[in-house]
């Protein structure tokens, strides 16, 4: 029988999402919790493989394994068994063909820059940045150069281990919102090369502190090629909000 499953948790303390002979990434607490349960050996598969200190608020997996009882207490028994940053939005059964990597159709993402000394309480989910004027409008003329279906090589890490062969990527929306000290980005796209929604994200705040003009982030998008223009957002203020499937 397979499983789909929707969780979330906060990043801070694990290495990423994928599984660490350290023990320390999401995916080794769940497959620990999960093959007590099931006193076998449980393997999952993930969507996104989030970094080191990235949160998740809609992060999916699957996994195979009969369950005799209902969804809830398959769901309470996890919860005795996980970290308490880790939490199950939703344990559903799925087709056998479901497979929460390949089956996804898009992604989304947030990013939140804070443009001052950031509350105790939210300060690991946010980059605080230093409290200067901030060029909004030019952010925003600077996003939409992302927009569309093209080479996003200047945007991802160098000499990135597992990085993606093809870095033609399609993003289908970026929005920007001020709220207050808070600048929310969203960004919505078919996949993401290694650190490259940061990478975007690390630009753009470049462009609200007149570091480099609007017109450069296009000219950089097109040499593809990294440049140190491009510096890459702390991982703190990003999350994977949600992933769409059909």
């Amino acid at each position: 029988m397979r499983w789909k499953c929707i969780c979330s948790y906060k990043g801070t303390q694990f290495s990423g999402w994928q599984f660490q002979p350290s023990g320390s990434g999401v995916q080794n607490h769940f497959e620990s919790a999960l093959s007590t349960i099931f006193d076998q050996p449980i393997r999952i598969h993930g969507c996104s493989r989030t970094d080191a200190g990235v949160h998740a608020h809609g992060q999916c997996f699957h996994f195979d394994g009969d369950w005799p009882h209902s969804e809830e207490k398959l769901k309470r028994a996890l919860h005795s068994l996980l970290n308490k940053d880790i939490r199950i939005e939703k344990l559903t059964p799925a087709s056998k063909n479901f497979h929460a990597r390949f089956s996804a159709l898009k992604k989304s993402y947030t990013y939140t820059l804070y443009l001052d000394r950031a509350p105790p309480d939210e300060v690991d989910f946010v980059w605080a940045c230093r409290d200067t004027p901030i060029d909004f409008s030019s952010m925003l003329t600077a996003s939409q150069y992302f927009i569309g279906h093209q080479d996003f090589t200047a945007f991802s890490a160098v000499h990135a281990k597992d990085q993606d062969p093809n870095p033609i990527k399609e993003i289908h929306s970026l929005e920007l919102k001020q709220k207050g000290a808070k600048i929310i980005i969203t960004i919505t796209g078919s996949g993401f090369l290694y650190k490259m929604v940061r990478s975007i994200v690390g630009t753009l705040y470049a462009v609200g502190r007149n570091q480099i003009s609007p017109d450069e982030v296009l000219n950089i998008l097109h040499s593809k090629k990294r440049t140190n223009k491009v510096v890459t957002a702390p991982a703190s203020g990003l999350s994977l909000k949600k992933i769409f499937y059909k």
